[in-house]
This record gives structure tokens, sequence and C-alpha cells, in this order.
């Protein structure tokens, strides 16, 4: 699976081949903790029913990573957490946790897609 950007003006980039979904409530708690890294073409993908506000934190997570909220495949907020003490939030049906640096390029209102 890969997760595909697709910018309003722009070509189609894989920000990511290696792609995990979090689909229980304990995956989604347990997210990123006690990691001490993911590689470079890593996404953790959290899926949840409806539209609604989602919090995502960095307790226990030792390095940045860029957190997207999406609706429907739409980007809806980004946000660089810190390690440890990171916290976002944004409404979503979807949230996506790339490394740091992965979503330098996603804005609001782009379409970020996962592929088989």
């Amino acid at each position: 699976m890969r997760l595909v950007h697709r910018p309003d003006d722009g070509e189609s980039r894989v920000l990511a081949s290696d792609v995990d979904i979090a689909r229980t409530t304990l995956e989604q708690a347990r997210g990123l903790m006690f990691r001490r890294s993911v590689p470079d073409d890593y996404a953790l993908v959290f899926p949840f029913d409806e539209p609604e506000t989602q919090w995502l934190h960095m307790l226990f997570v030792p390095f940045a990573i860029d957190a997207v909220w999406l609706v429907d495949g739409e980007v809806t907020a980004t946000k660089r957490l810190a390690p440890f003490v990171g916290l976002g939030r944004g409404h979503a049906d979807r949230i996506v946790e790339l490394p740091a640096g992965a979503a330098d390029d996603v804005a609001v209102g782009d379409e970020m897609l996962l592929r088989e």
C-alpha cells in the first residue's frame, strides 16, 4: 500500500510506501509510542467512522513527526509535532502520521489517498 499526495497545482507523488493502518482502539491509542524511529518512507494511518475533532499527542514518542488531518481524502490541517510534548488537533475522518519533513509540501486543500 502507498500513500499518495496530490497537490492542487502539481503532480502526484508517493509520500510513503510502507503504510500501517491503526484500526483498533488499542492500535490507535498506542500509535508511535515506544518506537525509537520510523523509516523515511513510513506512514501510520488512523481511520475514524465520521469526521470530527481528532487529537494527537506525542507522549513517549522520542522523535518529531508530521501529522495530517483529512476529511474524504482532502487535507484539513497539518502540523509538525515535537517529541514527547507535541499536541495537535484537527477535523478529520483520517489522520496520517509521517516522519518529520515528509509533509513539508502538503497544504490544506490538497488530496492524500491510499493506493494498492
